[in-house]
């Protein structure tokens, strides 16, 4: 544990971006096809170093949130009516990016009937059409527990489908204050339901107050589900009305942590204090793919 009262980020948050003008394209593909990436919206630490690579993390339905989450950077309030050439717009901006991997998220929209759902279906839809051979990660919402949201997003064919806990049961009043997390976890079991070819991932944050018994029972909740892919990084305050952090997890620990979800049986595990949930999505994706269940 790291004391949060120094003024400084401990020294393992440091990182060297690569100069090498990736950063600069990627921008100006997203300026010119007006989207929006989660990497930019929630403050990434590792945008610069995604970027510098040529990958982004693309965020749909508009920047702003129908949710209060008090951990996430994100602009909360009334949203911005659904763009219906949105989803074009990515296919052609992945394809002149080049991109073979794709992460696509969303802001929580309450406010629409389907939860967005249709939105992700058209996007992966836009995608497949714009560069066949692309790999699709859906980062998506709880959709307030409905089924038929699920079932249009997995009709649609994405490669990975993702839905974060983010913390501990025990947190959720605070840290997630109008999601459940029993919600959130049968959400992953219901889609490896429908489709259990489709690789499901989720992730957490630590350094919230969490116990290590509490991460080990988020561990098995999870595994319970089949969940394929997990990814655990450290919480970094967004501003001061956010959620302070509790401690600084350090990288030793993250280290346990991984070996511990390895013996819970997910097939990839991203575990380090600057893991997020799409940091080197294709890197774990190819780990799922080639450790086969047991």
């Amino acid at each position: 544990m790291v004391s949060v009262l120094q003024k400084r980020l401990p020294s393992w948050f440091k990182q060297r971006i690569r100069a090498d003008g990736g950063l600069d394209r990627v921008l100006s593909v997203l300026d010119r096809y007006r989207l929006n990436t989660v990497c930019e919206s929630a403050s990434c630490p590792n945008r610069g170093y995604c970027y510098s690579k040529g990958t982004a993390t693309f965020m749909i339905l508009g920047n702003t949130c129908t949710r209060n989450c008090r951990f996430c950077a994100v602009g909360k309030g009334k949203p911005q009516p659904v763009d219906d050439e949105e989803p074009a717009r990515i296919g052609l901006a992945v394809k002149e990016l080049g991109l073979k991997y794709v992460v696509v998220t969303s802001v929580t929209r309450d406010d629409l009937a389907d939860g967005g759902a249709g939105q992700f279906a058209e996007t992966v839809r836009q995608l497949k059409a714009a560069e066949p051979e692309v790999t699709v990660e859906l980062l998506i919402p709880d959709f307030r527990g409905e089924e038929e949201p699920f079932r249009t997003v997995m009709d649609a064919h994405p490669d990975v489908v993702g839905h974060n806990i983010e913390t501990i049961s025990r947190l959720y009043s605070s840290v997630r204050p109008q999601a459940v997390y029993k919600m959130s976890v049968e959400s992953l079991r219901y889609l490896k339901s429908l489709n259990s070819a489709v690789l499901t991932k989720s992730g957490l944050m630590l350094g919230l107050g969490e116990t290590p018994d509490e991460v080990e029972s988020a561990f098995a909740d999870l595994s319970g589900t089949a969940c394929d892919i997990l990814t655990m990084g450290q919480y970094l305050q967004p501003s001061p009305g956010h959620l302070p952090v509790t401690e600084y997890v350090a990288p030793q620990e993250f280290g346990k942590y991984r070996t511990s979800a390895l013996a819970h049986g997910f097939r990839a595990v991203a575990s380090s204090p600057l893991v997020r949930s799409s940091y080197d999505a294709e890197e774990l994706f190819k780990q799922a793919k080639s450790h086969s269940p047991a």
